[in-house]
């Protein structure tokens, strides 16, 4: 009787280490939307070989984001912006800004007349979006188009409701451009706009253009491809006139890697180069370093897997999506600054 209850408490042993071995693991993000295709594609590629890992990503903007992972409601945290000096020490811990790939924001636009490809500069992007410049045959864009006609209609700027790192890429870029959009639209995730007509997210930027004759709205590069937007070719640093593609984003981003600070945070807007398309940026996950927060080790190490394999094996997917993928010398950043992640001051080992 004593060895037939040994050994069904054997089984029950066996049985509950087997159920423990097999039980799902939850990750929770939400951010930027401008990753969220990608994100959700490496999601779904990552758990066919992770069946007991599942991801949940979120598409609710970067201010949500940096919210989310500040009050340590998520995991991790998508974002275009690099956290701010106000929000890194709200933050309260060391924080890690993962690049996963590089984007591009371009300036979509309905003109249901006009014919060719239309030409824009930073300065006249600016005064656009400053309400300065109303109408599209306004002698400014029509020296950057010579031999076209531009309709005399007027303009419709379209832009972000919600705190967004697309905002934050475009209005950097957007005062590196001109002192008088700097001084009185400013900076940041999300500015009060002059003129024009604001909508939730990419998605509700690019409905205001694809329903607005006249509109002109700022959204990302997968987006409007996606959406079959006409965007405009950018006159770059360089004086080049450059249409957005991946290759022109990672012409961007060449000279990224000695620019990172610690944190692994870097502008790559207005860079330099006949090639590089102006208003390109990184997008990050964010982590603290320490990732005794998720209060479970098993979180701590998938979470470290995933973000290998995004960075490495899940940029094979990034150009068919419009996204540029990380040059080879900034994964050698990111695997080294995945390496110093720990858990409760121990380092993470990956799950294999």
């Amino acid at each position: 009787m004593i060895s037939l209850l040994k050994k069904t408490a054997a089984v029950a042993v066996l049985a509950l280490s087997g159920t423990v071995a097999m039980a799902e693991t939850k990750l929770t993000g939400a951010g930027a939307t401008f990753p969220n295709p990608i994100y959700q594609k490496w999601v779904a590629e990552y758990q066919k070989s992770h069946p007991d890992v599942k991801i949940d990503y979120q598409s609710i903007g970067s201010g949500g984001g940096i919210k989310g992972i500040t009050e340590k409601t998520i995991d991790f945290a998508g974002s275009d912006a690099p956290m701010s000096k106000k929000e890194l020490a709200a933050a309260g811990g060391e924080i890690v800004h993962i690049p996963t790939v590089a984007g591009a924001v371009v300036a979509a636009y309905n003109l249901p007349d006009f014919k060719g490809e239309l030409k824009l500069d930073g300065p006249t992007l600016a005064e656009i979006f400053h309400g300065k410049i109303t109408k599209w045959n306004d002698p400014k864009i029509a020296a950057l188009n010579e031999g076209t006609s531009l309709p005399a209609v007027g303009i419709t700027p379209a832009w972000r409701t919600d705190g967004s790192g697309t905002t934050f890429v475009f209005t950097n870029y957007l005062a590196t451009q001109s002192n008088e959009f700097k001084n009185a639209v400013g900076m940041g995730k999300q500015v009060k706009w002059p003129t024009g007509q604001g909508g939730k997210g990419n998605e509700g930027v690019t409905a205001i253009v694809q329903g607005t004759p006249g509109a002109i709205g700022y959204v990302e590069l997968n987006y409007a491809t996606q959406n079959q937007i006409a965007f405009a070719t950018m006159k770059n640093k360089d004086g080049k006139f450059v249409k957005c593609s991946p290759d022109s984003v990672a012409a961007a981003g060449a000279g990224a890697v000695g620019k990172m600070d610690k944190s692994l945070a870097v502008d790559i807007w207005n860079q330099g180069g006949d090639e590089s398309y102006p208003i390109a940026a990184f997008t990050y996950i964010i982590v603290y370093k320490d990732l005794g927060y998720l209060k479970d080790q098993g979180k701590a190490k998938a979470l470290v897997d995933f973000l290998k394999w995004a960075t490495t094996e899940g940029q094979s997917t990034a150009k068919e999506m419009d996204y540029a993928p990380l040059a080879a010398p900034v994964q050698k950043k990111v695997a080294d600054a995945l390496a110093t992640l720990t858990w409760s001051g121990s380092p993470v080992a990956a799950a294999k």
